[in-house]
């Protein structure tokens, strides 16, 4: 089957196999508490908009000329539809030019793969439900629950390689599981994106399917290599940290001797 072919396919089992909504696992959600009250944050400098970004997994500033224009307001409206996620206001010329923007931009900052997204908000038809998609498609975090929404983001994001939790979000042991592999998350930071995939909705049994699963093997773990495609799985009787960190070392020490063969091939040949 072409690549190309086959990664669509595997991005359209993802977005419609996976819970409707933005992720909302304790596990992976921020552990920001900013009410809706707060929000937006005003950042008067830089040093306020470099503590407010590096204290949560995903920040949100707008970065605006006048705090009271039609662009802010709106960026006000779409804070208030995210309570999960800080959002920040800067009108301060020196963190604009920090953070290399125009006025009338809204930026959105990531600790998992340690990037960030442009929304450019001049001249163009922008309100606060674009906004608030925005954010949605690209709040990826330490562990992200695919959903229609974040399945874009994840698919567009710096990070190739992506580990799949295959689970039952509704099983007692599913908060411990949460906690070991969030753990585990820590080791691969911007090395590979943890992802969580609830078996629990039956519209994801064809992701199931897609890595040759049957329910009773799961929990499992699923990596996957956008690039080329390479892929393994792992059953689980249970989610240890030492389990996630020796698969994820292996697969990538396969993939590592994959990059270096057709260099030895080459060496040998000028021998």
């Amino acid at each position: 089957m072409d690549t190309s072919i086959l990664l669509c396919l595997f991005i359209i089992l993802l977005a419609r196999g996976s819970p409707a909504g933005c992720a909302g696992d304790n596990g992976s959600a921020s552990h920001s508490t900013a009410s809706t009250a707060e929000k937006p944050v005003l950042l008067n400098d830089i040093a306020d908009a470099e503590a407010f970004i590096s204290g949560a997994e995903v920040a949100v500033i707008g970065f605006f000329q006048e705090p009271e224009s039609s662009e802010a307001s709106q960026f006000r409206l779409a804070a208030a539809r995210v309570p999960e996620v800080p959002f920040g206001l800067s009108t301060s010329p020196a963190a604009l030019s920090h953070y290399g923007v125009a006025a009338n931009t809204v930026t959105l900052f990531r600790r998992v793969d340690n990037d960030r997204r442009d929304l450019d908000l001049n001249n163009k038809d922008i309100d606060a439900d674009k906004m608030t998609r925005f954010v949605r498609m690209n709040e990826l975090r330490l562990v992200t629950e695919y959903n229609p929404v974040t399945a874009i983001g994840v698919m567009q994001g710096s990070l190739q390689l992506h580990l799949l939790l295959i689970t039952d979000k509704m099983s007692p042991k599913h908060p411990e599981r949460m906690r070991r592999y969030r753990a585990a998350a820590e080791l691969f930071k911007g090395k590979i994106l943890f992802i969580l995939v609830d078996t629990n909705l039956k519209s994801n049994e064809r992701i199931v399917s897609f890595f040759k699963l049957k329910k009773s093997q799961l929990p499992a773990l699923a990596i996957f290599h956008a690039p080329d495609e390479e892929q393994d799985v792992l059953t689980l009787d249970e989610v240890s940290v030492e389990r996630v960190q020796d698969f994820c070392n292996r697969f990538l020490q396969r993939m590592q001797k994959k990059e270096d063969q057709p260099e030895e091939k080459a060496l040998n040949e000028e021998l």
